[in-house]
């Protein structure tokens, strides 16, 4: 047995209807209230790692591609996702180069089989962004999640912001804005997800300094 072939039913188990439906709700509003500032109405995303697609389906851009290889995927991209299922590192099989404006990596990262695979990975996302496009990177900071990382079976790399800035470093990338803290660990905790107490949790920045255990990294591929 390999995680890889169990994505499926790991995510079934993890998360019940309720709570998709509850991160959905939730990432429609991060997203517009906060993630479409980086993306180019006209541009090209990537969402690597897509899931449930709650990134991908409720973001504006001209082309929107979601890549996992879970096969629950495509069920749940919108009909104008491209859904693209194959490794990160494979990324280049399947996009041209300097083809797209930004990837989108939430929860990613920290599945990966340990800094080599990393490294591999960033180097497939930075060869099919643009000169000047970016990569915006959320995931645990070992630092503020502590022992609760290893609360997912599939957790297999705990890195902290200055950790990954320095991978983002070796393969080339200019990190332009560095949030040791972010958004809580998990949706499936027991904070409010009412609309109007999402968008004012973005808009206070002492809200993350409290209840922040994810970290938020922009880094652009140099012009």
């Amino acid at each position: 047995m390999r995680l890889e072939s169990e994505l499926k039913r790991i995510y079934e188990n993890r998360f019940s209807e309720a709570e998709r439906d509850r991160k959905r709700r939730i990432w429609k509003i991060f997203c517009e209230s906060y993630f479409q500032r980086f993306i180019p109405a006209d541009g090209t995303v990537i969402d690597l790692g897509a899931g449930y697609c709650d990134f991908i389906n409720h973001v504006r851009a001209a082309r929107r591609i979601a890549v996992d290889l879970n096969p629950d995927t495509p069920r749940y991209a919108a009909p104008d996702v491209e859904v693209l299922s194959l490794p990160l590192e494979s990324l280049a099989e399947a996009l041209s180069p300097a083809s797209a404006d930004v990837a989108f990596a939430s929860n990613v990262f920290e599945h990966l089989r340990g800094p080599d695979a990393l490294l591999q990975v960033l180097a497939a996302v930075l060869d099919v962004l643009r000169p000047g496009g970016r990569l915006i990177i959320m995931q645990p900071n070992i630092r503020h999640v502590g022992f609760a990382f290893w609360d997912f079976v599939d957790h297999t790399l705990p890195l902290t912001e200055a950790g990954m800035v320095e991978a983002l470093g070796l393969t080339g990338y200019r990190p332009e804005m560095v949030l040791s803290k972010f958004l809580p660990y998990t949706t499936k905790g027991r904070l409010p997800s009412w609309p109007w107490l999402v968008r004012l949790y973005l808009a206070l920045p002492p809200a993350r300094w409290v209840f922040g255990k994810q970290m938020l990294i922009v880094a652009r591929r140099p012009e």
